[in-house]
This record gives structure tokens, C-alpha cells and sequence, in this order.
């Protein structure tokens, strides 16, 4: 999905092969490519590319399609864009463009009476190699099984739920970013190693 192009070709083979959606699960993720510097102004347009443009191009594409199938759309996103933490600054910036693209659209189709559901799914490390050789000595965090995850996305996606929260105990989190600044940005520091995180 680093191409512009891609999210028309991905849809159209979709209707071609299918006939039509009932759902569509944006679960694509980029992390920033090797020898960018993470917060370089290259970076974060990659990553926006990636993890934001292609979820509104493919939902913009594919939204037709599920209006008349009155489906769902299930956005994969992550606890960084809605909890702002270290050290991830254009993955964040991404994620946060994705929730509030996607609450802004669910509230856009219920004045419009569209009956195509929206699931943010807000989910923590998944036990991916890749992401656990980058957060390695970084994050003190444990990695969530990728099947109970996977679980979570697809029963949230079936109850046409308007959010699903992975491990349970970030909606918590999420609630608390309001309400209590200082517990909040604490929990955070103490599931990072700083000095590991600042070399990297």
C-alpha cells in the first residue's frame, strides 16, 4: 500500500472476484523503511501513505459496495493513535489521522442514515517477529498472542461494534487520557526503557 495506485487495484479485484463487499477489513501496517531516519520528514510521509491515505482510499473505493450491502468496515489501528507515548512519533501521527478519520466518517454516515458499520479496533504489540526485533530493549510491554487478537477484530467486526479494545485493559487507558493526564503519562513511563529508546 506504499503506492498511491494500489488500494484501486486491490478494490477492483475484490469486486471483480466477489461481485460485491459486505466487509472490509483494513488491517495493513507500515513501519518506517530501513535507513529512513524515524522522525524524518520521509518517514512520516511514508508512513502516512501507508497506514492512513491507503485505509480512506480503499474505504472511499469500497464504500459504495458496502452501502448497498449495508456491511462493515473493521479498521485495525493501534493503542499510539489514541494514546500519544515516546519515540513513535510518525507512526502515532498516522494512527491518530485513522481514528479521527474513521469517528468523523461513522458520524458523516448516521446523519446520512447509511448502514455500514465502522470498528476501530485499537490493539497492542502482537507476538510479530518483526515488531518485536524493533521494540526489542525499548518497550516494556508484553507482546499479545496474535490468535486471541485476531479473535477480538473478528467478533468486534460480526456485533458491528463501534470499538474493540486489545488487551481489555486499554480502554482503560484510553479513558484515562482525558480524565487523569499525570497517572496516564506514569503507566506510560514505566513501559518504556528511556535510555534504550533514545539510542535507538
Amino acid at each position: 500500500m506504499a503506492s498511491p495506485e494500489a488500494p484501486e487495484h486491490v478494490v477492483q479485484f475484490a469486486l471483480d472476484k466477489l461481485g460485491g463487499l459486505d466487509y472490509l477489513v483494513l488491517n495493513h501496517i507500515g513501519g518506517a523503511p530501513a535507513g529512513m531516519r524515524s522522525r524524518s520528514a520521509q518517514a512520516t510521509s511514508w508512513l502516512l501513505q501507508v497506514n492512513f491515505l491507503s485505509y480512506v482510499q480503499l474505504t472511499s473505493l469500497a464504500l459504495p459496495s458496502l452501502t448497498d450491502s449495508k456491511g462493515s468496515l473493521v479498521v485495525v489501528s493501534s493503542l499510539l493513535g489514541r494514546v500519544p507515548t515516546s519515540f513513535s512519533t510518525p507512526y502515532s501521527a498516522s494512527k491518530f489521522a485513522l481514528d479521527g478519520f474513521f469517528r468523523s466518517l461513522r458520524r458523516e454516515l448516521d446523519v446520512q442514515d447509511v448502514n455500514v458499520a465502522i470498528t476501530m479496533c485499537v490493539l497492542g504489540l502482537r507476538d510479530r517477529a518483526f515488531v518485536a526485533e524493533r521494540v526489542r530493549g525499548v518497550t516494556r510491554a508484553k507482546e499479545a498472542p496474535r490468535p486471541k487478537a485476531a479473535l477480538a477484530v473478528i467478533r468486534g467486526g460480526a456485533t458491528r461494534s463501534s470499538g474493540v479494545f486489545y488487551p481489555w485493559r486499554f480502554h482503560l487507558l484510553c479513558l484515562l487520557r482525558g480524565w487523569l493526564p499525570r497517572p496516564r503519562a506514569w503507566f506510560i513511563r514505566q513501559e518504556f526503557n528511556v535510555t534504550s529508546a533514545a539510542a535507538a
